[in-house]
């Protein structure tokens, strides 16, 4: 008897291993799918004369012509 209840024991837990597996693979699709982009202009960021971190560049400077 002990040898049929730990064969079954052992098809429980494989079967809550790929149970845990598929759900994982889907919440990372789903994150793959609704992610925001992760383009090269959403990740830069600019910082002026000041210090402060901004989203758009700064303005162009001319420079004095002497």
């Amino acid at each position: 008897m002990a040898k049929s209840q730990n064969s079954f024991i052992k098809k429980q837990l494989e079967q809550k291993r790929l149970k845990k597996r598929k759900e994982k693979e889907e919440r990372k699709q789903e994150r793959h799918e609704n992610s925001a982009g992760g383009s090269l202009d959403a990740m830069l960021a600019y910082v002026d004369e000041f210090g402060n971190i901004s989203s758009t560049p700064p303005a162009e400077k001319k420079a004095p012509v002497s």
